[in-house]
């Protein structure tokens, strides 16, 4: 049987339909997409470069949850609403993968939830005991 635990923290958006902020499950941990929710304010920062970061710190909070780090993470995907973004969002995003970056995709998208104009969900290794 395979082990699934549900991970979820207050210090990242709330799931808000049928589905969990994070699965560990095996030797990774699996959090849904973080939309650029500033959980300071509750809103999108104005510029792709702050929301990219909203989304990582998101996917941070999560992971320490989950008891690892984004710096452990082998797989992101970005969604993208506008690829004219493209060099603002990657900026930003090499700001947190400084050395052995994650495989990763960013994919162009009609919508996202809440019409955001960026998602990125990720992938995660554990830490080994």
């Amino acid at each position: 049987m395979v082990s699934r635990k549900p991970i979820s923290t207050d210090k990242a958006p709330a799931a808000v339909g049928p589905y969990s902020q994070a699965i560990r499950s095996g030797d990774f941990l699996f959090i849904s997409g973080q939309l650029p929710i500033d959980m300071a304010t509750g809103e999108f920062p104005e510029t792709i470069a702050e929301q990219t970061r909203c989304c990582l710190r998101n996917l941070e909070a999560i992971a320490e949850q989950g008891k690892t780090s984004l710096k452990n993470a082998v797989k992101l995907s970005i969604f993208l609403t506008d690829m004219n973004d493209f060099a603002e969002m990657n900026a930003a995003y090499a700001e947190f993968f400084d050395e052995k970056p994650p495989a990763r995709s960013t994919i162009e998208v009609a919508g996202l939830p809440k019409n955001a104009p960026i998602e990125i969900d990720a992938i995660i290794a554990l830490e080994t005991q």
